[in-house]
C-alpha cells in the first residue's frame, strides 16, 4: 500500500479548513502547526505544509500526490493537475476595483491604464480576451494600496467580503473569476485505490454538511403526501408508532430544501418534526 503525500497550506485562509476536513475524514495526525510534515497514523498518508503558491507545481511534478489549494492559484500557476473534488470553502472572487471617485466603470475604460495585482497571468488572459491593452504592475502584497499611492489606476485581487476594498476607498466593478478550495492530484493518480478512498471520505463529509436527518410523525392517511416531500437518500424509512394509524418517518434531506418545504410538510399533516445533524453520508 503506497503512502500518499498531500500538500496543504501551512498558514493562511485555507489552512484551518483544510486541516478540519482531513480530521473530519477520521484522519489522525498531530504537530501540524510546528512541522512542515505530519504523518497520519491511521491512513497511508503524509501531510506537507507548504506555501499555497507552491502546491500546484508540487502536485504537478509528483512531489506531492495530492493537494488542497485555491482554484485561482492553480490557474495562475498554470500547473497540470487533475481535479478530484471542489471543497466548498475558501470561496472568493477575483475582481477589478478602482477608487470610489474613479470614472472607470467598464472594462473598456481600462485601456491604457495601470492595474496592480498579484495575479498577472489571470489578469493578462482576461484583458487579452476583452481586447484591452493595460499595463500590469505585479505586486506581491497589499495590492489594495496601489491606487491610493498613485501606483495604479485599478487593482485586480481576491475579494471575499469586500471589507478590505471598502476600508481602502475602493469599489469593485467587474468580476473575472470565482474560486474555491479544490482537492487535486498528480495526473494519472485519479483511480489509485488510496486516492479513491480519501475522495470518498471527503465526499461523505461534504454531503453531511449540507443535509439533515429528519424524523416526524404523521397519520397513515397523510403518509403519501408527506413522503413525496421527503425523498431521502433512497426513500424515507417508515416505522409504525404505538398509537394506531400513526407512523414515524425518517429521512435525509438537503437543509435548504427542508426550510423551503417545512410549511408544506406541516400542511400535509407532519407533526413532532425533529431535525438532527449528520456526521457522514456514504453512498
Amino acid at each position: 500500500m503506497k503512502t500518499l503525500k498531500i500538500a496543504i497550506q501551512k498558514s493562511g485562509r485555507l489552512n484551518e479548513k483544510s486541516v478540519e476536513i482531513l480530521k473530519n475524514c477520521g484522519l489522525s495526525f498531530e504537530n501540524y502547526k510546528s512541522s512542515l510534515i505530519s504523518t497520519v497514523t491511521n491512513f497511508p498518508l503524509e501531510i506537507l505544509f507548504l506555501r499555497d503558491d507552491d502546491i500546484p507545481e508540487y502536485v504537478q511534478d509528483g512531489i506531492a500526490d495530492l493537494g488542497i489549494v485555491g482554484e485561482n492559484v492553480i490557474v495562475e500557476t498554470g500547473a497540470n493537475v487533475s481535479y478530484l473534488q471542489k471543497l466548498g470553502f475558501g470561496k472568493c472572487s477575483l475582481k477589478i476595483a478602482v477608487k470610489n471617485d474613479s470614472d472607470i466603470n467598464s472594462v473598456a475604460q481600462l485601456d491604457g491604464k495601470v492595474i496592480a495585482t498579484s495575479y498577472p497571468v489571470i489578469l493578462e488572459k482576461f484583458l487579452k480576451a476583452n481586447q484591452v491593452e493595460a499595463q500590469i504592475r505585479n505586486i506581491s502584497g497589499s495590492v489594495e494600496i496601489g491606487p491610493g499611492l498613485g501606483l495604479s489606476d485599478a487593482i485586480f485581487d481576491i475579494v471575499s467580503t469586500g471589507g478590505t476594498l471598502k476600508n481602502n476607498g475602493l469599489r469593485p466593478f467587474t468580476s473575472v473569476m470565482d474560486s474555491q478550495a479544490a482537492l487535486v492530484c498528480t495526473p494519472g493518480l485519479e483511480f489509485n485505490t488510496e486516492v479513491l478512498e480519501l475522495v470518498q471520505r471527503i465526499q461523505s463529509v461534504l454531503r453531511a454538511r449540507t443535509t439533515k436527518y429528519v424524523v416526524l410523525n404523521v397519520e397513515k392517511k397523510n403518509l403519501k403526501a408527506v413522503v413525496e416531500l421527503l425523498p431521502g437518500v433512497k426513500s424515507p424509512t417508515v416505522v409504525p408508532l404505538f398509537e394506531e394509524d400513526w407512523v414515524a418517518v425518517h429521512s435525509v434531506i438537503d437543509e435548504q430544501d427542508f426550510w423551503v418545504k417545512i410549511n408544506s410538510l406541516k400542511a400535509a399533516g407532519a407533526q413532532g418534526i425533529v431535525v438532527m445533524p449528520i456526521e457522514k453520508i456514504i453512498t
